[in-house]
Protein backbone atom coordinates (compact mmCIF):
# COMPACT_ATOMS: atom_id res chain seq x y z
CA UNK A 1 0.00 0.00 0.00
CA UNK A 2 3.00 2.29 0.78
CA UNK A 3 4.69 1.11 -2.19
CA UNK A 4 1.66 2.40 -4.70
CA UNK A 5 0.72 5.48 -2.35
CA UNK A 6 4.82 6.23 -3.07
CA UNK A 7 4.37 5.32 -7.18
CA UNK A 8 1.46 7.70 -7.69
CA UNK A 9 3.02 10.43 -6.14
CA UNK A 10 6.03 9.83 -8.32
CA UNK A 11 4.57 11.29 -12.06
CA UNK A 12 3.89 15.02 -9.71
CA UNK A 13 7.39 14.70 -8.30
CA UNK A 14 8.88 14.16 -11.63
CA UNK A 15 6.80 17.51 -13.28
CA UNK A 16 7.65 19.58 -9.99
CA UNK A 17 11.76 19.04 -11.13
CA UNK A 18 10.88 19.36 -14.25
CA UNK A 19 9.24 23.00 -13.60
CA UNK A 20 12.21 23.52 -10.67
CA UNK A 21 14.86 23.20 -13.75
CA UNK A 22 13.06 25.64 -15.61
CA UNK A 23 14.94 28.79 -13.58
CA UNK A 24 18.49 26.65 -13.88
CA UNK A 25 18.18 26.02 -17.65
CA UNK A 26 17.20 30.08 -18.40
CA UNK A 27 20.17 31.17 -16.56
CA UNK A 28 22.55 28.66 -18.44
CA UNK A 29 21.31 30.18 -21.89
CA UNK A 30 21.99 33.39 -20.38
CA UNK A 31 25.23 32.48 -19.21
CA UNK A 32 26.44 31.02 -22.34
CA UNK A 33 26.81 27.08 -20.99
CA UNK A 34 24.49 25.85 -24.03
CA UNK A 35 25.82 21.81 -23.75
CA UNK A 36 24.82 21.75 -20.17
CA UNK A 37 21.59 23.34 -20.69
CA UNK A 38 21.01 20.88 -23.78
CA UNK A 39 21.62 17.94 -21.67
CA UNK A 40 19.47 18.68 -18.84
CA UNK A 41 16.39 20.02 -21.24
CA UNK A 42 17.27 16.56 -22.82
CA UNK A 43 16.72 14.89 -19.11
CA UNK A 44 13.65 17.28 -18.82
CA UNK A 45 11.93 15.68 -22.04
CA UNK A 46 12.96 12.23 -21.07
CA UNK A 47 11.09 12.97 -17.10
CA UNK A 48 7.67 13.65 -18.84
CA UNK A 49 7.71 10.42 -20.77
CA UNK A 50 8.74 9.08 -17.79
CA UNK A 51 6.18 10.62 -15.58
CA UNK A 52 3.38 9.94 -18.24
CA UNK A 53 4.61 6.16 -18.71
CA UNK A 54 4.17 5.58 -14.96
CA UNK A 55 0.85 7.59 -14.82
CA UNK A 56 -0.81 5.48 -17.25
CA UNK A 57 1.14 1.86 -16.68
CA UNK A 58 0.04 2.16 -12.76
CA UNK A 59 -3.44 4.38 -12.73
CA UNK A 60 -1.31 7.09 -11.58
CA UNK A 61 -3.01 9.87 -12.92
CA UNK A 62 -4.34 12.92 -10.46
CA UNK A 63 -5.81 16.12 -10.64
CA UNK A 64 -2.68 17.95 -9.18
CA UNK A 65 -0.51 16.23 -11.88
CA UNK A 66 -2.77 16.93 -14.91
CA UNK A 67 -2.23 20.61 -13.95
CA UNK A 68 1.38 20.44 -13.00
CA UNK A 69 2.59 18.34 -15.90
CA UNK A 70 1.40 20.50 -19.01
CA UNK A 71 2.07 23.77 -17.18
CA UNK A 72 6.04 22.65 -16.48
CA UNK A 73 5.85 21.53 -20.05
CA UNK A 74 4.94 24.53 -21.13
CA UNK A 75 7.12 26.85 -18.66
CA UNK A 76 9.73 24.97 -20.15
CA UNK A 77 9.54 24.95 -24.23
CA UNK A 78 7.99 29.04 -23.44
CA UNK A 79 10.89 29.87 -21.38
CA UNK A 80 13.31 28.19 -23.68
CA UNK A 81 11.74 30.14 -26.55
CA UNK A 82 12.22 33.43 -24.92
CA UNK A 83 15.43 34.06 -23.48
CA UNK A 84 17.17 31.92 -26.67
CA UNK A 85 15.24 35.26 -28.70
CA UNK A 86 16.34 37.36 -26.19
CA UNK A 87 20.29 35.95 -27.08
CA UNK A 88 19.38 35.77 -30.71
CA UNK A 89 19.56 32.33 -31.06
CA UNK A 90 15.58 32.32 -32.24
CA UNK A 91 14.31 34.61 -34.62
CA UNK A 92 12.19 37.03 -32.40
CA UNK A 93 9.19 36.71 -34.61
CA UNK A 94 8.83 33.16 -34.00
CA UNK A 95 9.15 33.90 -30.17
CA UNK A 96 6.22 36.37 -30.64
CA UNK A 97 4.20 33.44 -32.59
CA UNK A 98 4.63 30.93 -30.13
CA UNK A 99 4.27 32.85 -26.97
CA UNK A 100 0.80 35.09 -28.47
CA UNK A 101 -0.75 31.48 -29.55
CA UNK A 102 -0.05 30.27 -25.96
CA UNK A 103 -1.85 33.48 -24.44
CA UNK A 104 -4.39 33.20 -26.50
CA UNK A 105 -5.18 29.36 -25.85
CA UNK A 106 -4.86 30.39 -21.84
CA UNK A 107 -6.55 33.56 -22.59
CA UNK A 108 -9.39 31.79 -24.26
CA UNK A 109 -10.02 29.05 -21.24
CA UNK A 110 -10.09 31.93 -18.65
CA UNK A 111 -12.43 34.00 -20.42
CA UNK A 112 -14.91 31.26 -20.64
CA UNK A 113 -14.64 30.85 -16.70
CA UNK A 114 -16.36 33.51 -15.83
CA UNK A 115 -18.81 33.90 -18.36
CA UNK A 116 -20.57 30.20 -17.37
CA UNK A 117 -19.09 28.56 -20.32
CA UNK A 118 -15.50 26.76 -19.01
CA UNK A 119 -13.94 25.40 -22.41
CA UNK A 120 -11.93 21.86 -21.35
CA UNK A 121 -8.92 22.21 -23.79
CA UNK A 122 -7.69 18.43 -24.79
CA UNK A 123 -4.96 18.34 -27.03
CA UNK A 124 -4.90 18.57 -30.56
CA UNK A 125 -2.78 16.31 -33.14
CA UNK A 126 -1.47 19.24 -34.87
CA UNK A 127 -1.10 20.77 -31.29
CA UNK A 128 1.03 17.96 -30.11
CA UNK A 129 2.86 18.00 -33.51
CA UNK A 130 3.83 21.14 -32.59
CA UNK A 131 4.82 21.17 -28.99
CA UNK A 132 7.23 18.20 -30.35
CA UNK A 133 8.90 20.56 -33.10
CA UNK A 134 9.68 23.27 -30.42
CA UNK A 135 11.13 20.78 -28.35
CA UNK A 136 13.22 19.64 -31.79
CA UNK A 137 14.32 23.15 -32.41
CA UNK A 138 15.33 24.39 -29.27
CA UNK A 139 17.50 21.44 -28.96
CA UNK A 140 18.74 22.19 -32.24
CA UNK A 141 19.60 25.36 -31.42
CA UNK A 142 21.48 24.44 -27.52
CA UNK A 143 23.44 21.40 -29.82
CA UNK A 144 24.73 24.43 -32.30
CA UNK A 145 25.78 27.06 -29.67
CA UNK A 146 27.03 23.71 -27.08
CA UNK A 147 28.39 21.29 -29.38
CA UNK A 148 29.45 23.58 -32.58
CA UNK A 149 26.79 21.52 -34.43
CA UNK A 150 25.82 24.28 -37.30
CA UNK A 151 23.69 23.82 -39.87
CA UNK A 152 21.62 27.09 -40.70
CA UNK A 153 19.55 25.69 -43.59
CA UNK A 154 17.90 23.19 -41.29
CA UNK A 155 17.16 25.36 -38.36
CA UNK A 156 15.42 27.99 -40.75
CA UNK A 157 13.29 24.99 -42.17
CA UNK A 158 12.45 23.94 -38.73
CA UNK A 159 11.68 27.71 -37.96
CA UNK A 160 9.32 27.60 -40.72
CA UNK A 161 7.71 24.21 -39.86
CA UNK A 162 6.77 25.58 -36.29
CA UNK A 163 5.61 28.68 -37.34
CA UNK A 164 3.44 27.12 -39.58
CA UNK A 165 2.19 24.64 -36.83
CA UNK A 166 1.95 26.95 -34.10
CA UNK A 167 -0.34 29.18 -36.35
CA UNK A 168 -2.34 25.89 -37.74
CA UNK A 169 -2.60 24.88 -33.54
CA UNK A 170 -3.47 28.85 -32.53
CA UNK A 171 -6.25 28.84 -35.18
CA UNK A 172 -7.47 25.49 -34.93
CA UNK A 173 -8.39 26.13 -30.83
CA UNK A 174 -9.51 29.62 -31.88
CA UNK A 175 -12.25 28.16 -34.04
CA UNK A 176 -13.04 25.61 -31.21
CA UNK A 177 -13.81 28.74 -28.79
CA UNK A 178 -16.08 30.03 -31.29
CA UNK A 179 -17.90 26.50 -31.83
CA UNK A 180 -17.91 26.21 -28.22
CA UNK A 181 -19.27 29.62 -27.17
CA UNK A 182 -21.65 29.43 -29.93
CA UNK A 183 -23.48 26.05 -29.28
CA UNK A 184 -23.55 27.30 -25.51
CA UNK A 185 -25.72 30.39 -26.96
CA UNK A 186 -27.95 27.77 -29.00
CA UNK A 187 -28.63 25.88 -25.72
CA UNK A 188 -29.24 28.77 -23.65
CA UNK A 189 -31.19 30.06 -26.11
CA UNK A 190 -33.63 26.53 -26.74
CA UNK A 191 -33.23 26.47 -22.66
CA UNK A 192 -34.86 29.85 -21.96
CA UNK A 193 -36.80 30.62 -24.85
CA UNK A 194 -38.56 33.39 -22.72
CA UNK A 195 -35.36 35.33 -22.18
CA UNK A 196 -35.24 35.81 -25.90
CA UNK A 197 -35.54 40.00 -26.60
CA UNK A 198 -38.15 40.95 -29.44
Amino acid sequence: MAFHEALRRLPNLISLGRLFAVPLIVWLISSGEMAIALWIFIAAGVSDAVDGFIAKRFDASSTLGSFIDPLADKALIVSCFVTLGIEGQISTWLVILVVFRDILIIGGVLLSLPLGRPVIVHPLLISKLNTALQIILVALVLARGGLGMNDGQILTIVECVVAATTLASGVSYAYRYVVAATEKDITDSISHPNELGD
